[in-house]
């Protein structure tokens, strides 16, 4: 068995709900992939590519493109009692492919986000909650966040951190330049732009002191860490950089075993989990992501068969407290 730590839906009520409530949005870069790639939206298809590794049981995390960047506070809170709704539904009815839900937050209600992060987890039993690099414009470590970290701290489970380019995903992007909008649109948003975002988010955190605060608070990030491994020597004069040492990070770095060594190296096993960004990734080759590439790629690492073990699934189990 394997467990995908980061798998993406859009539920199909969800997703129509949020097109409905924001009719002049903008998904060129956010959301009509979805009409590319339908195994992120629909249910029959998403079953049948899962068919081609058996073996493989998916945490299901919703998609991109974050509601507090398209609707306010109250229709926030709406979509995400939908969309978590509809993913307890799909955990409840596929139990055999779907292992748990992750939660989706109206962030830009702190109050109403505790309320539903406290709804899912005791009452759709969810294993954690789902967060974004830049919440509307601001970083991680506001002062606002704190609430909802110090709830997970005291649930002991993880808050999923995804990449966002803070320039498409904040409102203030309506005013930039007309030559300033041209390069943002032309950009190549997760090639670079994620893993610096993901970076950034996690020395903020470390930065602020969360990890002092909350010493137990566990976070999952994507793509293995970002940049953050890459540079581990460049992290050292940095204070509390032990600290980025306690981030969890998943494998979706679409099969390149190197960078997989580079993030085992400076996270060690205990702090791998199997991810595979499914089904997104090789969207304009006409796929559906890299789950075998994922696979190999962590069976090709120079590394112990107990580790591949805990990587693949026995991280999780013990992180999300699976009872499967």
């Amino acid at each position: 068995m394997k467990i995908d730590v980061f798998a993406h839906f859009l539920p199909e009520r969800y997703f129509a709900a949020l097109r409905k409530k924001a009719p002049k949005a903008d998904f060129s870069r956010s959301g009509d992939w979805v009409l590319k790639n339908p195994a992120l939206n629909k249910i029959d298809i998403r079953l049948r590519v899962m068919d081609r590794h058996p073996e493989v049981l998916q945490i299901l995390t919703v998609a991109a493109p974050p509601m507090e960047t398209l609707v306010g506070p109250k229709d926030a809170v709406e979509l995400a009692r939908i969309a978590n709704d509809e993913i307890a539904d799909l955990v409840a009815q596929y139990p055999d492919r779907f292992v748990a839900g992750v939660a989706c937050l109206p962030l830009n209600s702190i109050d109403a986000a505790l309320k539903e992060a406290e709804r899912t987890i005791t009452q759709l039993h969810f294993r954690g909650v789902q967060i974004f690099t830049h919440i509307n414009g601001a970083l991680l470590d506001a002062p606002k966040f704190r609430p909802l970290y110090e709830m997970m701290a005291h649930y002991d489970l993880p808050l999923w951190i995804h990449p966002v380019d803070p320039l498409i995903m904040s409102p203030s992007v309506k005013g930039l330049p007309k030559e300033i909008q041209e390069w943002v649109n032309h950009m190549p948003m997760g090639s670079f732009i994620w893993p610096y975002e993901t970076s950034l988010a996690m020395m903020s955190l470390v930065n602020a002191g969360i990890f002092v605060d909350f010493p137990d608070i566990k976070f999952i990030t994507h793509h293995c860490g970002g940049m953050v491994p890459f540079f581990e020597r460049r992290m050292k004069r940095v204070a509390h950089a032990n600290h980025l040492r306690k981030f969890y990070n998943d494998t979706a770095v679409y099969g390149n075993t190197s960078a997989l060594m580079c993030g085992y190296s400076y996270f060690g096993a205990d702090h791998l989990l199997f991810g595979t960004d499914m089904p997104l990734g090789a969207t304009l080759q006409g796929g559906y992501g890299y789950t075998l590439d994922t696979i190999r790629s962590v069976e090709q690492m120079n590394v112990p068969d107990a580790d591949k073990a805990k990587i693949f699934e026995e991280n999780t189990r013990r992180l999300l407290k699976l009872t499967i």
